[in-house]
């Protein structure tokens, strides 16, 4: 075999080792193409790819075209016309000039000449993901069964090339939420773990804020908390002042309407889009926004708003819209249940102080008002008698009876301070 016969067997075998070794798929797709020129003697190469349902062109290549005459041909070909044959009956076709088929739809304004045609499907498992195109033979002359044989090697290396890298894709995809997902089973965990304790609402909004930045990695999360007909600004996290306090009305604010209507939005201009001006919540300059209503029991509490995502301040994924309302979820609960519990800690406080005060009447009537009724009666029935002989001995009693009502009172007041001062 000569070195001229077994270059494109170095070729091909060259491009085999730049797949296997992982190299990225687009620059692997380039260096294909350009092998296809050089080993056929096409002036132009291209490669159409379609989506994952086989509807729509994801990605198109070309060489042998310069930049400008790209511009002016526009957009990527939709795959009708002679290449809309490949796409039906996915086969090789080798045709002498195109533009003499019976389908040729002629070129676009701005497209070069071409007249020499191959065409090949390119396969992945057996079904075809898109197509390989060879135009313009060197010298005019037209492309041979050799040529279409080595142009079905480097099709079969283009599916591989695009099949590696939608599994690798697949795989970051899935790495990715399993990650999303331990972000969130975490930030639940320590919103479970601080209802442990004895729960506190302020510490819980707080915990729920900076759990939910850190989950979609936002500039600023804060939580409004229903109050009436208002949503109040309760806790923010992130690059956001202090806008505690601050109320909107709920029928008239998009948060409002994402709490009644239980559904997240996303809004790609939160200046326009929010109906309120960002800077009044406590956050400057925001362009994004994501709202996700706070749901405990069916019932809103709440809306946890997050703003421009990542260093950029790009827009949230569907993903950070999934993961924000799993956690809204677990923080509606812990809301809930911390406003349960400082509304059962009112009432036994309450419970408590009707009971203290029913002690404290008992005492004062079964001793303090005892003594005054007792002090009453010496005295009137002295003065009655009208006996000097006896005043003394009736003030002396009267002194002790007062003195012993007065130690009664010393005792109930001292149960009044605090203990907590002492």
């Amino acid at each position: 075999m000569s070195a001229a016969d077994d270059f494109p067997i170095r070729r091909l075998l060259d491009l085999g080792r730049e797949l296997v070794a992982g190299l990225d798929s687009l620059t692997v797709l380039e260096r294909l193409l350009e092998a296809a020129r050089e080993l056929t003697g096409a002036r132009y190469a291209a490669l159409r790819v379609l989506d994952e349902q086989r509807a729509d062109v994801v990605q198109f290549l070309a060489v042998g075209v310069d930049e400008a005459t790209r511009r002016a041909i526009g957009e990527p070909p939709k795959g009708r016309g002679v290449l809309g044959i490949l796409s039906g009956e996915p086969r090789p076709l080798r045709l002498r000039d195109v533009g003499e088929h019976p389908l040729s739809y002629g070129f676009p304004r701005g497209h070069p000449t071409m007249r020499s045609f191959l065409g090949l499907p390119v396969m992945i498992r057996g079904q075809p993901w898109g197509d390989l195109y060879l135009a313009e033979k060197a010298d005019g002359a037209e492309f041979t069964e050799s040529d279409q044989e080595m142009a079905a090697n480097l099709a079969a290396w283009a599916g591989v090339a695009v099949r590696n890298a939608r599994l690798y894709e697949s795989s970051e995809r899935r790495r990715e939420q399993l990650e999303r997902l331990v972000r969130g089973l975490e930030a639940t965990r320590d919103i479970a773990v601080a209802m442990g304790d004895v729960p506190d609402l302020e510490r819980v909004l707080e915990l729920i804020v900076k759990r939910g930045r850190a989950l979609v990695d936002a500039h600023a999360v804060l939580i409004m908390i229903r109050d009436g007909e208002d949503l109040v600004v309760a806790a923010s996290a992130g690059y956001a002042s202090d806008a505690r306090g601050f109320r909107l009305p709920i029928a008239e604010s998009t948060s409002g309407r994402v709490l009644l209507r239980g559904r997240p939005e996303r809004i790609a201009d939160a200046a326009a889009r929010l109906r309120i001006a960002p800077s009044r919540l406590g956050v400057s300059d925001a362009h994004n926004a994501l709202l996700v209503p706070m749901l405990h029991r069916g019932a809103g509490v709440g809306v946890l708003a997050a703003f421009d995502r990542g260093e950029e301040g790009a827009a949230f994924s569907d993903a950070d819209e999934q993961l924000l309302q799993t956690f809204a979820a677990s923080a509606a609960n812990a809301v809930g249940i911390a406003r349960s519990v400082g509304a059962d800690r009112l009432r036994s406080a309450m419970a408590a102080a009707d009971a203290e005060r029913a002690r404290w009447a008992r005492e004062l009537h079964a001793e303090t008002l005892q003594i005054l009724g007792g002090l009453r009666v010496l005295l009137s029935s002295t003065v009655r008698r009208a006996d000097p002989s006896r005043y003394e001995a009736a003030i002396q009693e009267a002194m002790q009876e007062t003195e012993r009502g007065i130690e009664g009172l010393r005792a109930i007041i001292s149960e009044l301070r605090p203990a907590a001062p002492e």
